[in-house]
């Protein structure tokens, strides 16, 4: 299911033994390419959407060369250095901004909001246990609040970041407990937590073992000197050099 609700092929989710290309990659010559983001790619990310739609009218042709700080409890960075941060234009930084602001008065979001966001593009699925480890990704100080910097960083990576940029977060992702290794059962309960907030709602049904297979199935071909965990580089390595499961990667570019 895609954030607008509507069903999506079963396939998006990937296999481990061989899919379709996902969606965003082009044949070419043999080679996959990095899917680009256009702005209308952008404006399907459910946390875009989220803030876009908080924008208030009025602000639409502001004139402002930076920042409205004087509001807010957190004071974010300047424009120049989060545009040299990011890949997102002066433009669209500040569109991100006002809508964050009136969604986000204090300037910072914390996971409750996470977990609205997600029920409400999700109402199918139960999407809480996935929006907290999203947030817990973003949340990069450990103290239960995300400021407007980590967010738009967060969100410029997964959305306009390169292939190994991308693989880094998922891995942070992936790390719930943020020790430098994944586990089977980490992998395992952030599978479990997208197949409960979309799985079920997919065309063909996914079936409730497929989180299990499919963790089985990466978690072996990941865990090269099989000691149990996988490490950054092996995590890395294994989907530059595997299309199946770099395919399968795609799906956090239709849940964010």
């Amino acid at each position: 299911m895609q954030a607008d609700g509507k069903v999506v092929d079963g396939s998006l989710l990937g296999d481990a033994n061989g899919v379709e290309p996902a969606p965003g990659r082009v044949k070419d010559s043999g080679k996959w390419q990095k899917p680009r983001f256009s702005r209308k790619a952008l404006m399907k990310c459910c946390l875009v959407k989220w803030i876009i739609a908080s924008t208030q009218p009025q602000d639409k042709d502001s004139g402002d060369s930076d920042l409205e700080l004087s509001t807010v409890r957190h004071q974010p960075e300047g424009l120049d250095q989060l545009q040299a941060q990011t890949k997102f234009t002066r433009k669209e930084l500040q569109s991100l901004y006002r809508g964050f602001k009136n969604e986000c008065p204090s300037g910072m979001v914390d996971e409750d909001t996470f977990k609205t966001i997600y029920s409400q593009f999700f109402p199918q699925g139960d999407a809480t246990t996935y929006a907290h480890f999203l947030f817990n990704a973003f949340d990069i100080d450990r103290n239960g609040s995300i400021r407007f910097e980590d967010f738009v960083i967060g969100l410029s990576v997964l959305l306009r970041g390169s292939v190994t940029e991308k693989l880094n977060w998922a891995f942070n992702l992936y790390d719930i407990n943020k020790d430098g290794y994944i586990t089977k059962e980490e992998m395992l309960a952030i599978m479990k937590s997208i197949y409960d907030m979309m799985g079920r709602y997919t065309y063909p049904c996914v079936r409730d073992e497929a989180p299990y297979e499919h963790v089985d199935k990466f978690f072996q071909k990941m865990d090269k000197n099989r000691d149990g965990v996988v490490t950054i580089e092996e995590f890395i390595d294994t989907c530059q050099k595997d299309e199946n499961i770099m395919n399968s990667m795609q799906l956090f570019e239709n849940v964010i």
